[in-house]
């Protein structure tokens, strides 16, 4: 579901403060607009009859985690709470945060004109000023001769104050900072214009200000991607939006305000980066990976959103699958060389370098070889290189790992692959599944016979149910005929399932 529907007026409606007034617009934190919009979100996936799990994955379509992590993310939105996501790099943190900012309402009145997006009751109303104050630029804009000093929101004639109803956006509402030790505190609160300064003359003066990004992120959605790399002093400027909900830029005599919903993402290795005053403003929540076999499996097809070139039949995708699963079981998550040799990114790698090297062999259909030599492209890809030795010896912990855990990974996919058909199709008929195999022995190794099953689809029966099964469970891709890439799934289970099905041959058994 993408919540980021728009609410209210249509964008680009316009009107007063006064118009506003009297039909008692709210105005609210984000935090609270988002809590809102989450819920109103819930009870509507609950009356399309999803459950509450079916109903909180729904709110994140592109992500795929753990149930509990979505539990424990609802529960910080709804609290009002900042957060931050910590765990293994390539577990989806930043996907999450992204998905968060598309879940974020975005549709709000502001001033016509106003760089930050104040609220136009701010400027008309104390007590709305007093809890959300208006930025000096629109202070300076409706006080009387345009004295700072004077102004006063109860004398402001709420017919003088242009409202506009607008879509947040990027640098409007939104905003992202990517961590990093050259990310300095200008960069959050902002730096003088030189052609404003030209206008206004004064170096000092707010009108000067081009908005940083913690002004850009006023009434919306902020996201600091691996906040630990933040250096301290840029780690202040953010801890005092957290707090105050304001930002005094160092060139500037005023504050501006900096109201937002804060998302942060950081690896392990950073968190003790992150200064203690920061981290106690933000709720943590671990990202880890998905324990579930359908998960992973999930990010696959997700990460593969264009057509192929070659056929990937699923059991290779599915043993691709469970060696990344295998070697995060036996390797530390937090080690930073080969962190990223188990991430979710090498999940989708595998798949993709496995399609490259089939086409590259001029095949049409990948192989079991074309995967072996898929996952030592992936995962040896994702070995940071710190140095010539460390890589060679990373390098060959992955092609020791691969040598041993390979052939059980396609065993067991193709095992489930072959139980799942006997057990749902032939109904555990053994007279059948023996014929099926006598068809597709005589057809492997036999292109004619092949292709003229393909053209005229006579005879083989039992084999062409077989290809039908395949054809509506897999959707190969043109050109792969749904009888090629029948026999190819056929010799995958001919050499590592062995036509037999036992009953440790479940989906999501580790290996």
């Amino acid at each position: 579901m993408s919540a980021s529907s728009r609410e209210g007026p249509s964008v680009g409606t316009k009107a007063t403060a006064a118009e506003l007034k009297a039909a008692k617009a709210p105005v609210d934190p984000p935090a609270d607009r988002f809590r809102r919009h989450v819920l109103k979100a819930l009870e509507t996936l609950h009356g399309r009859g999803l459950d509450r799990p079916e109903a909180l994955r729904a709110l994140f379509p592109r992500t795929i985690l753990p149930e509990a992590t979505y539990e424990d993310l609802i529960a910080s939105l709804v609290s009002g709470a900042h957060v931050l996501f910590f765990g293994p790099s390539g577990a989806g943190k930043t996907s999450l945060a992204k998905d968060l900012w598309d879940l974020f309402p975005k549709g709000v009145w502001v001033v016509d004109g106003c760089p930050v997006l104040d609220h136009p009751l701010a400027l008309v109303d104390a007590a709305v000023a007093a809890r959300f104050p208006p930025c000096p630029i629109c202070r300076r804009r409706f006080a009387p001769s345009g004295d700072l000093a004077s102004f006063d929101p109860t004398i402001v004639d709420p017919a003088r104050v242009p409202a506009i109803f607008v879509q947040l956006r990027e640098g409007f509402g939104f905003a992202r900072v990517q961590g990093s030790s050259e990310v300095f505190p200008d960069h959050l609160t902002g730096n003088i214009n030189l052609r404003k300064l030209e206008e206004v003359g004064d170096p000092m003066s707010p009108l000067v200000l081009e908005p940083g990004k913690l002004l850009q992120a006023n009434r919306g959605f902020l996201l600091v991607d691996e906040i630990g790399k933040l250096p301290l002093g840029t780690q202040n400027v953010l801890l005092q939006a957290l707090q105050e909900g304001t930002v005094t830029p160092s060139k500037s005599r005023e504050s501006f305000p900096a109201s937002f919903v804060a998302v942060a993402t950081s690896n392990l290795s950073d968190l003790d980066n992150i200064n203690d005053p920061l981290s106690d403003r933000l709720t943590s929540l671990h990202v880890g990976f998905n324990d579930r076999h359908a998960d992973n499996r999930r990010i696959v097809e997700l990460g593969r959103d264009r057509p192929g070139d070659v056929y990937l039949p699923e059991i290779l995708v599915d043993a691709g699958v469970r060696v990344v699963e295998a070697w995060r079981l036996r390797m530390s998550e937090d080690n930073p060389d080969v962190g990223e040799v188990g991430s979710n990114r090498t999940l989708i790698d595998v798949a993709e370098r496995t399609g490259a090297i089939a086409v590259l062999g001029g095949r049409k259909v990948a192989t079991s070889a074309d995967l072996k030599a898929g996952l030592l492209h992936a995962m040896r890809g994702r070995i940071r290189a710190r140095s010539g030795d460390s890589f060679r010896q990373n390098a060959k912990r992955v092609e020791e790992f691969l040598g041993e855990y390979v052939e059980p990974a396609l065993r067991r996919s193709a095992g489930v692959y072959w139980c799942r058909f006997y057990r749902g199709n032939l109904k555990e008929s053994a007279p059948d599944a023996e014929a099926l195999v006598g068809e597709g022995r005589r057809l492997k190794d036999d292109a004619a016979l092949v292709g003229g099953l393909a053209r005229d689809g006579a005879g083989f029966p039992r084999f062409r149910a077989f290809a039908s099964y395949i054809a509506e469970r897999e959707r190969p891709d043109p050109p792969t005929a749904p009888t090629d890439a029948a026999v190819q799934v056929f010799r995958l289970l001919e050499e590592f399932s062995l036509f037999s099905c036992k009953e440790e041959d479940r989906d999501d058994a580790p290996l």
